[in-house]
C-alpha cells in the first residue's frame, strides 16, 4: 500500500468515526485544522468563510449540544471561540507567481442516520463505525474531506512547481443545500478562474469516472409553520383553530400536484409535526418540504403550486402561515474545456478503468450555487463523479463505498491542478 493510499484511508476512517451534521461540524473542523495548520496555507475558519445573513435552517440547540460534545472530545474551547460557533475551513495556497485562481470544494457534513450494526459492514469490521448516535457519514463526505486533506499535503510538497492560487474549501452543511449559499454569498470565491467539485459513488462503479454528468435537479426547500389557536377539544372546540388540520390538508394536496410534461420533478414532505396533546385543538404545525425539478422552469412551477396550496389551506382553515425559503439549487453545466482536461487526466490514470462522458446524476447538489455564481463571473467550472461500488445506496444505514475511490479522486484533482498549472 502506497503512503498516499494509507493516508487517504486513515483520514477517511478517522472522519467516519466522528461524523457531525450540517452546521455542527466542530470536531471535523478541528481535525481539518490540525492537518493543515503546519502547511503553508492561509486558513479562514468558521464565520470567516460565511455570509451569516444567508445561513438557514440552523438549529441553535443542536449547535449548543454539538459544541459541548466537541469540547468533551478534546476540541479546545479557544478553537470554538475562534470559529465563532460556525464551522468549515477555507485554505488558501498562494504561490506568489502569476497564474489562475483554482477553487476545489470538499463537503464535510454527515447525516442524521443511525449506522448499521451489521457485523459485515466495513466500519464495524475494522472498528471505525460512528461513535455519535443517530449520525453517520452515509453519503461519502468523509471520502471527499480525506481527498482534500491529502491533496493539501501534495500541494505543499509540489509548491515550487505551481503557480497562481489554489483554494481548498472544506464546506459545511451541504446536506439540505445550505452551506454553499452562505459561502458563495461571502464573495470569497468570486476571484475563481476555475472551480472543481466531485462526488463519490452515485451512479458509477469502482474504477469509473464520469467527467460530464447530467441530470442535476434544480431544487427549493421550504420550512413551513402553521399557527392556529388552542382550545379544549370537548368543551369548546369551536374556539380553536386547527393548525395541524391545515398542515395535513396541505400535505395531501401537495401529493396531487400535476407533474410537468417539460421535465422530471419530485415533491417530498420529509417532516410533519404538530399539536400539544390529545385533548387540545392543535395550535401549531410544522412541515419541511423538498421540491426538485429537472429544469429551472419545472422547479419554478412546483414552487408556485406549492405556495398556492399552502396559502389556500391556511386561509380555508383560518390559521396563520409562515414560509421560510431556504434557497434554490440549480442544474449544472460543465465547461467543455475542463471536461476535456478531466478526460485526459482520467485516460492517463492507470487505476481508472472506465471514462464515461455522460451519465444521469439523478439528484441535487448545492455546489451548483457556487458554480452558477462563478460562471456568471466568467470562471470555468466542473463537477464530476468518482465511481465506487457500494453495499447500499446513499443515505442508508449500511452505506459504505469502495475505498479505491479515495485514490482515484486524489489523482483526478491532482491531475486537474497539473493541467491548469501547465506542469
Amino acid at each position: 500500500m502506497s503512503q498516499i493510499t494509507q493516508l487517504l484511508k486513515q483520514h477517511r476512517r478517522n472522519l467516519h468515526t466522528y461524523p457531525e451534521t450540517a452546521w455542527t461540524e466542530f470536531q471535523t473542523t478541528w481535525y481539518i485544522y490540525q492537518q493543515l495548520m503546519a502547511l503553508p496555507f492561509k486558513l479562514r475558519l468558521g464565520k470567516e468563510i460565511l455570509n451569516e445573513a444567508f445561513v438557514s435552517n440552523r438549529d441553535e440547540e443542536e449547535v449548543k449540544s454539538s459544541t459541548k460534545r466537541a469540547l468533551n472530545n478534546g476540541v479546545p474551547k479557544e478553537f470554538i471561540h475562534i470559529l465563532d460557533e460556525f464551522t468549515g475551513v477555507m485554505a488558501t495556497f498562494e504561490t506568489h507567481k502569476s497564474g489562475p485562481t483554482f477553487v476545489l470544494r470538499f463537503d464535510i457534513d454527515a447525516l442524521p442516520i443511525q449506522e448499521t450494526e451489521d457485523a459485515q459492514h466495513l466500519p464495524n469490521l475494522l472498528g471505525f463505525r460512528s461513535r455519535h448516535d443517530n449520525c453517520m457519514h452515509a453519503c461519502g463526505h468523509d471520502f471527499h474531506t480525506a481527498i482534500g486533506l491529502v491533496l493539501a499535503r501534495w500541494i505543499s510538497e509540489q509548491r515550487a512547481k505551481l503557480r497562481g492560487k489554489i483554494i481548498l474549501l472544506f464546506q459545511p452543511a451541504e446536506e439540505g443545500s445550505r452551506g454553499a449559499r452562505a459561502v458563495s454569498a461571502s464573495g470569497l470565491l468570486d476571484e475563481a478562474d476555475y472551480f472543481a467539485a466531485a462526488h463519490v459513488g452515485m451512479m458509477a462503479r469502482t474504477g469509473e469516472v464520469v467527467i460530464d454528468p447530467y441530470g442535476f435537479l434544480c431544487g427549493t426547500k421550504f420550512n413551513v409553520d402553521f399557527k392556529g389557536r388552542a382550545a379544549h377539544c370537548a368543551s369548546e372546540p369551536e374556539a380553536g383553530k386547527n393548525a395541524l388540520a391545515a398542515a395535513c390538508s396541505a400535505f395531501m394536496l401537495l401529493q396531487g400536484i400535476s407533474r410537468s410534461s417539460k421535465g422530471a420533478s419530485r415533491i417530498n414532505v420529509g417532516k410533519l409535526s404538530g399539536g400539544r396533546g390529545r385533548n387540545i385543538i392543535p395550535d401549531q404545525a410544522y412541515m419541511e418540504i423538498d421540491l426538485r425539478g429537472e429544469t429551472t422552469e419545472v422547479n419554478d412551477y412546483l414552487v408556485k403550486r406549492t405556495q398556492e396550496i399552502l396559502k389556500g389551506t391556511a386561509q380555508s382553515l383560518d390559521v396563520q402561515l409562515s414560509i421560510e425559503d431556504l434557497g434554490t439549487v440549480y442544474d449544472i453545466k460543465n465547461d467543455p474545456e475542463l471536461v476535456e482536461y478531466l478526460r485526459e487526466v482520467a485516460s492517463q490514470c492507470p487505476i481508472v478503468k472506465t471514462v464515461t462522458t455522460h451519465s444521469d446524476f439523478g439528484g441535487s447538489e448545492d455546489a451548483s450555487i457556487m458554480i452558477k455564481r462563478i460562471q456568471q463571473l466568467f470562471g470555468k467550472c466542473i463537477y464530476f463523479v468518482i465511481g465506487a461500488d457500494r453495499r447500499a445506496g446513499h443515505h442508508q444505514p449500511d452505506f459504505d463505498a469502495d475505498e479505491v475511490a479515495l485514490e482515484i479522486g486524489f489523482e483526478m484533482f491532482k491531475g486537474l491542478i497539473q493541467k491548469i498549472n501547465g506542469c
